[in-house]
């Protein structure tokens, strides 16, 4: 049996087998927690589900379609940025059922030429992310490495139910309390920003409020351990905010079949704290708080009676 050497960070996808990537990407990846069974080596990975209920969610991010690999503003994405969009986006949605994540298969095709280097920065990315996000018990247990035409990324990822029902779209009823935790705005604005070329308006910007704003694009901190707080507090209804303020309270209201009054003046710290940067790139910055998504906050309603759970705005 011929034994491969390990490939350097500086070779390319296509002059490595995919079990010389792997050899390389899991000592990276965070493959163990409480739950995880089996993770990656065998056919399939094995996942306890103590109280017997999953709540399972899936994303898919393509290159030059969800994502860039070098930005009109001259930033390269990093492996680690892709991880963290990945792991928040796809986390964001189980926090919102009310779960606690517990397991993330990930399949990824990588064009020819992507560095191992990237694919390494992936690993340690995901495994940042989980902790950086609080999902402290979730896991990597396995997935696909492949080759492509285009860089993408698919993730699917498992979660349980620690206490009581998954909270719906749905449950929102009259007289309810429309309430937020996250961030509004910042990762529209941060996208504008990547996007804006060199000697836009955005160079008015100090830099280090640019770059804060462009982090919370590549890397949302979505409130990942809300959501089972949420949850316990007593929360009808929850959705994870992916595609914008207006049309995913709108969802809620559909699915409930009520309507949703926002309240301007609950938005006027989020709208003040982009000023700066809707001035220099000559946006409205209501329109980033209204219909900016992918800062992947929970937007959650309570009952009647129900107190405001700690870190939401009503």
């Amino acid at each position: 049996m011929t034994v491969s050497p390990t490939p350097t960070p500086a070779a390319t996808v296509e002059q490595v087998s995919e079990s010389e990537l792997l050899s390389v990407f899991l000592p990276l990846s965070k493959t163990a927690s409480s739950y995880v069974e089996v993770g990656p080596g065998d056919d399939c990975a094995v996942v306890a589900v103590p109280q017997g209920r999953v709540v399972i969610t899936t994303d898919t991010q393509v290159v030059d379609q969800d994502f860039r690999v070098r930005w009109p503003n001259g930033y390269e994405t990093t492996g680690a940025d892709t991880a963290h969009k990945c792991a928040a986006q796809n986390l964001a949605d189980i926090a919102a059922m009310g779960a606690v994540p517990t397991s993330m298969v990930v399949s990824m095709t990588l064009p020819g030429n992507t560095p191992v280097q990237w694919v390494q920065d992936f690993a340690t990315g995901l495994a940042e992310a989980f902790d950086r996000l609080g999902a402290t018990d979730c896991a990597l247990v396995g997935g696909d490495l492949g080759r492509g035409r285009e860089l993408s990324v698919t993730a699917t990822v498992l979660g349980v139910m620690e206490d009581g029902n998954p909270v719906l779209r749905s449950g929102a009823g009259a007289g309810g309390t429309l309430v937020h935790v996250g961030a509004l705005g910042l990762a529209a604005a941060g996208l504008s920003a990547l996007e804006a070329p060199p000697g836009s308006g955005w160079d008015r910007v100090p830099e280090h409020n640019r770059r804060e704003l462009e982090r919370a694009q590549l890397r949302p901190l979505a409130p990942i351990l809300t959501g089972p707080k949420a949850a316990r507090a007593g929360v009808s209804a929850m959705i994870d905010i992916s595609d914008g303020l207006l049309r995913d309270a709108g969802r809620v209201a559909r699915a409930s079949g009520v309507v949703v009054d926002l309240d301007p003046a609950a938005l006027e710290e989020a709208v003040a704290q982009l000023a700066e940067a809707g001035n220099a790139a000559g946006v409205d910055p209501w329109r980033w708080v209204l219909t900016g998504g992918e800062d992947h906050g929970l937007l959650a309603v309570l009952p009647p009676g129900v107190q405001v759970p700690p870190g939401c705005v009503r």
